[in-house]
């Protein structure tokens, strides 16, 4: 699939705002360079089924930015899709490597 067509799905998607479960988050990691997190080199998917249930996470891995890398973008939204999710949300920006 396209990057800039998986990429504005799972946009349109986050835009939804919450709508019940089951829930998708995507949360970004990258490496401290300087004072800052420039690029995300981690994504980590959490897939939760219903209120107060453990979440199932799943990590993707890249040299490159993800947000860029077409195949993680394009497996993150067949995650969605087969999920049916009602809710994806995103966590702003990109955090440090734990």
């Amino acid at each position: 699939m396209n990057l800039d067509k998986a990429k504005k799905r799972i946009a349109k998607q986050v835009k939804k705002g919450f709508n019940g479960y089951p829930q998708v988050s995507l949360e970004y990691f990258g490496e401290v360079s300087g004072a800052t997190v420039d690029i995300a080199t981690e994504v980590v998917i959490s897939f939760i089924m219903e209120e107060g249930a453990e979440p199932q996470e799943q990590k993707f891995v890249s040299k490159t930015n993800v947000r860029e890398d077409e195949a993680i973008q394009s497996i993150m939204l067949k995650i969605i899709e087969r999920a049916e999710a009602n809710t994806v949300s995103e966590v702003e920006g990109t955090k440090p490597l734990k």
